[in-house]
């Protein structure tokens, strides 16, 4: 049902989809369980374990198709799974909302199915809700603190943008204000082409395009909205600007020949230039077979697909892209004792494409599993309500304790029994709370819901026996700050764990470096590379001495540890062998290799120069500061040959695994100078040597303004009595 929630935008009626959902929850024994992912939260063995009969995939789409074109994912790049997503489950373009999503015009929609079509509609319609509402927020902010103040933080490029969404927000208000007065609907389309508007670019022409083919009702419905579709123009690159985000995007004409086939133009006339700040890749998906990756022995492919089986488990070939298949072929996978998984929707070769084709597949698929079903012995005879009660236990997260451990930083813990089972040191998860319980308050006139983002938190420890995950959290402004306020017993969204988990080696010199609140990652990685064997070294660098937090912890995932803080005096070490450091955390690592911090001692005790795996967590410019020391002042030091990670702090949303792609990372070979795509959700750990950590920057800077103002309106509405939550 994902794309029915956030593919499906909410301008369709979408209630032909709610009245199954209701019918479905109004039975007694149904049950539906949020923030559990497949292969972290809970494994086909986890639930064959409890009893389960049988499992059914419907987890549809998956990777999105990104541009291997010069600044493919420069700022203002975004995949339509992931604006869609933001837009529709983040709640973006609701008026209380504290969910963040930029988006400048002129836009471009790279693309010809329904979901280019949704994207450059709903494109449309959100940039009027966006500017509105900065403007509303601007303006009770700088009543209440002053312009200056509220522009404080922002960047010359920020300011910019600023203006130009308070300009616009300013012209939709007078607009609005007009049509008041003239008895008449507000004329939104000319203003929003005035502004550059939004185009559709398609490599062929409109009638060869899925969405002509598939719905041309919808494409009638956004021309008539003023979406332009250009047909015949495949993008070749991305020109950025001065600060590194969008400003236009160069395309190629295709020609049409008459035996059907299509070539490039050449020349002068075969190129076009439009100007963008905001480009979305509509290109397609493919199925989602992360599973595949993460566990080969229930899972295997065939082709793109998942491979089907018959009921005996004997391979298949199901029908190609048939709605209606002579045989229905779902079943994809069979357990020793005869229980089985099957698989419907865009998972399938028979069904993928669209929401229509996967309830199709529904259909005709459930009398073959009710045939398997029927075939062999239930797994466990229980009672309904004991089962309920377990899963419950087992896969509804709620807030153990919260506790401050320094000014900006607190440590929450959950009760997630199975959350906790699973986790491995350096996976993380993600925390929201519920938005139906989220207290509402109103500053300047306006309601607020602090109903939180998606927080992509890393499990600190967990103590697997009790239930409990311990996850760290540095408060940034915006959704962070609200974890403060949860309360012992609230129940909340804990998705998780996900991610990879750190490989941990044995008989190896690990050599840690941690910054701030990548501290709270490293002590059970620590840990676990001590448990296996491995000699740590861990640099552990704080801004302020107030920081710091965890200690005993860290001391016991490291045989010795360098404690490093920006700000004077320092730090005391509370063991022997460890050292303190006053300064940032590269000229740390350059005293300790050079003997500086151990010269009373002959040296220091494990030598940099013995680290085989070098491990760095915290900020991108810490991590990039230390990726760049390697070959420069800290090569004499190092190891030749040794590994060097760095834990990805990309923007992250769903963080379900190669699914919205907010998360796309380029990284750089430094052998070949080639740009690959990759999921920082997948796995967070990836090589120094090839992270393009500009890149990197360009992307936390997204929403970069939005962000900043919500931490002001967010500070604003905390400072606001509360009311009463309201189901919503």
């Amino acid at each position: 049902g994902g794309v029915a929630e956030y593919g499906i935008t909410v301008r369709w009626n979408k209630n032909f989809l709610k009245v199954v959902r209701l019918l479905l929850e109004r039975r007694d024994e149904f049950a539906m369980y949020g923030g559990v992912r497949f292969g972290g939260t809970l494994s086909v063995d986890d639930a064959m374990a409890l009893g389960f009969d049988h499992i059914a995939l419907a987890m549809g789409a998956g990777k999105p198709t990104t541009l291997d074109i010069p600044n493919g994912l420069a700022r203002g790049v975004r995949t339509a799974s992931d604006f869609l997503m933001a837009l529709q489950l983040t709640g973006a373009a609701k008026g209380d909302s504290i969910a963040n999503m930029q988006l400048r015009l002129p836009v471009v929609v790279i693309g010809g199915g329904l979901t280019a079509i949704d994207t450059a509609t709903e494109s449309l319609a959100y940039y009027v809700v966006q500017v509105e509402k900065f403007l509303a927020r601007y303006e009770v902010l700088a009543a209440a603190i002053g312009d200056a103040a509220v522009r404080a933080a922002w960047t010359a490029d920020e300011r910019t943008v600023g203006d130009e969404f308070l300009a616009h927000g300013r012209a939709i208000r007078a607009e609005r204000e007009q049509a008041r007065r003239e008895g008449r609907a507000p004329h939104f389309v000319e203003l929003l082409d005035q502004w550059g508007g939004v185009r559709i670019a398609y490599r062929k022409r409109l009638i060869d395009s899925p969405s002509y083919t598939l719905n041309h009702e919808e494409v009638e419905k956004a021309l008539e909205e003023g979406i332009r579709f250009v047909e015949c123009l495949n993008p070749e690159r991305i020109d950025v600007d001065a600060g590194g985000a969008v400003s236009s995007i160069t395309l190629s004409r295709q020609l049409r020949a008459d035996d059907g086939g299509w070539s490039t133009a050449e020349g002068a006339d075969g190129r076009v230039v439009w100007p963008a700040r905001t480009v979305f890749i509509a290109a397609g998906t493919q199925p989602n077979t992360v599973l595949a990756r993460e566990d080969a022995l229930h899972f295997r492919l065939d082709g793109r697909y998942f491979q089907a089986i018959d009921e005996h488990g004997v391979p298949v070939k199901p029908e190609y892209s048939s709605s209606k298949p002579d045989q229905p072929q779902v079943l994809l996978s069979r357990i020793a004792d005869g229980r089985m998984l099957s698989f419907f929707g865009d998972l399938h070769p028979s069904w993928f494409g669209n929401v229509v084709k996967a309830m199709g597949s529904a259909r005709q698929g459930h009398p073959l599993v009710s045939r398997v079903l029927a075939g062999r012995p239930i797994a466990r005879v229980v009672d309904a309500g004991a089962f309920r009660a377990e899963l419950d236990h087992l896969l509804r997260a709620r807030v153990e304790r919260v506790q401050r451990l320094t000014p900006t930083i607190v440590e929450v813990v959950l009760h997630a029994p199975l959350a906790a089972r699973r986790f491995r040191p350096g996976q993380f998860y993600r925390l929201q709370n519920f938005e139906t319980l989220a207290p509402a308050v109103r500053v300047g006139g306006h309601d607020t819901r602090l109903a939180m983002e998606g927080l992509a938190l890393t499990g600190a420890w967990v103590d697997a026996e009790r239930g409990l995950v311990s996850t760290i959290v540095l408060e940034m402004g915006g959704s962070s700050d609200l974890c403060a306020r949860l309360t012992p017993g609230e129940p909340v969204i804990l998705m998780g764990p996900t991610g990879a988990p750190t490989e941990i080696e044995a008989g190896e010199t690990v050599v840690l470096v941690g910054g701030g609140l990548g501290n709270a990652v490293l002590f059970s990685i620590g840990a676990a590379f001590r448990a296996a064997g491995s000699r740590v070294l861990y640099v552990a660098g704080y801004k302020k001495t107030i920081d710091r937090y965890k200690v005993p912890e860290i001391e016991a995932a490291a045989d010795l540890v360098v404690w490093c803080c920006d700000e004077s005096p320092g730090f005391v070490p509370g063991r022997p062998q460890d050292r303190a450091f006053v300064g940032n955390i590269v000229q740390a690592m350059l005293a300790y290799a050079r003997g500086e911090l151990h010269a009373d001692a002959g040296g220091p005790p494990i030598p940099l120069s013995d680290g085989d795996r070098l491990i760095a967590i915290g900020s991108d410019r810490m991590m990039a500061a230390v990726g760049r020391a390697r070959h420069h002042e800290l090569a004499p030091y190092m190891k030749p040959g040794h590994a060097a990670i760095g834990s990805i702090n990309s923007p992250m949303q769903c963080m379900m695994k190669e699914i919205c792609a907010q998360c796309l990372q380029p990284q750089i070979d430094p052998a070949t100078g080639r740009v690959r795509y990759v999921f920082s959700c997948f796995n967070q750990d990836q090589p120094l040597d090839e992270v393009d950590f500009a890149a990197l920057n360009q992307r936390l800077a997204q929403n970069g303004l939005q962000e900043k103002l919500t931490a002001r309106w967010l500070a604003s509405a905390l400072a606001a009595p509360a009311a009463q939550a309201a189901p919503r």
